[in-house]
């Protein structure tokens, strides 16, 4: 499967296109709509339950914003998306490392490949102050790995990231960068 290589040739696609990416919905779909045109002997789909693949634990999330699959389930990808468009950076940044590790936990559930894909327009995710570990994931090289908390609200949530990753930001166009990793 070269779906590691078709995310990262989507950036051009859209630049060639001229499609503008508004909203993390648009991101959703106007990758899915590639990623169908690509890969045209599996299935691509939107929003799936986990159910679908009967997984039935208590997974971090129960939606994965793309699937793909080849209809006898020999082969399934999983990807998360995540386009902010409203600064909230630490909550963000929380949620960012969330869909690492819901692709982690479907990597164990049997899915071939998993990967979780950011794009921002808002150079904050980026770059800036380092005031906790979570900036420095995103703005400082810091691998992400471990333990985390959530950095705002009354809650007191924790998750645990199992591997190891590491942040490269790439230039989507002139106002955008974005990350795709290939969790383990």
């Amino acid at each position: 499967m070269i779906l590691k290589t078709l995310l990262a040739k989507f950036p051009s696609y859209v630049n060639e296109k001229k499609i503008e990416l508004y909203n993390e919905f648009s991101l959703q779909h106007e990758l899915g709509i590639f990623l169908r045109n690509e890969l045209k002997e599996y299935v691509v789909q939107f929003e799936r339950n986990i159910s679908f693949f009967r997984i039935n634990k208590k997974l971090v999330k129960k939606e994965i914003d793309i699937v793909i699959y080849k209809k006898d389930m020999s082969e399934k990808y999983a990807i998360e998306l995540k386009y902010p468009r409203n600064g909230q950076y630490p909550e963000q940044m929380y949620s960012f490392v969330k869909d690492i590790i819901f692709m982690e936990q479907l990597k164990t559930e049997g899915f071939d490949a998993t990967f979780s894909m950011v794009l921002v327009d808002d150079k904050l995710f980026y770059e800036g102050k380092i005031s906790s570990e979570i900036y420095d994931c995103f703005r400082g090289g810091k691998v992400i790995s471990g333990i985390y908390y959530k950095p705002t609200g009354k809650q007191k949530e924790i998750v645990e990231v199992q591997g190891s990753y590491l942040v490269e930001w790439k230039n989507f166009d002139k106002d955008k960068r974005y990350y795709i990793i290939e969790t383990r």
